[in-house]
């Protein structure tokens, strides 16, 4: 039986057999899943932010149209290479008067590739590394070829076909 009394410490509700919530249990409190869920979520926002973290544009250019000029022949030494980054394409010099056009975005995560340096294109992101005469993987987590690019190479010119 209750009492109107201040001074009683029996509530209507203990009364009734309900269960009363502490004080610290008044609050939210997230369940074992909604923190797994949180922990989960977190951990792949900081994973998947790391490519491009160097500050590298992680699209490595936009798409560049057929008629482009990329440069000239010049600019591309032989043994190496010049990454266009604003068409998205690197194009290399393996052997003397032979060019080749790769994309400039890397197959592993999306990153840009940074150059050609000790013939090999090389992406900043996680240290893949890419033959400058076919594009295929050398090193690193990337399995996958740069696509080839068409190009054309007339009178000292580099365009893309």
């Amino acid at each position: 039986m209750s009492t109107t009394d201040s001074t009683s410490t029996t509530s209507a509700a203990q009364e009734r057999g309900s269960r009363v919530p502490a004080p610290r249990e008044q609050g939210f409190r997230p369940g074992r899943r909604a923190v797994v869920v949180a922990v989960g979520a977190a951990g792949a926002a900081v994973a998947l932010s790391a490519c491009g973290a160097d500050g590298s544009d992680a699209k490595g250019g936009s798409e560049a149209k057929s008629g482009t000029v990329l440069g000239s022949t010049g600019d591309v030494p032989e043994g190496g290479g010049k990454v266009f980054a604003e068409q998205g394409v690197v194009v290399t010099q393996p052997t003397a008067g032979e060019f080749k056009a790769f994309s400039s975005t890397c197959t592993h995560q999306g990153c840009a590739v940074s150059g050609v340096t000790n013939g090999a294109i090389t992406c900043p992101c996680h240290q893949s590394t890419f033959d400058p005469a076919t594009g295929e993987p050398t090193g690193g987590p990337a399995t996958v070829a740069l696509p080839a690019k068409e190009i054309k190479v007339a009178d000292g010119s580099i365009t893309l076909a």
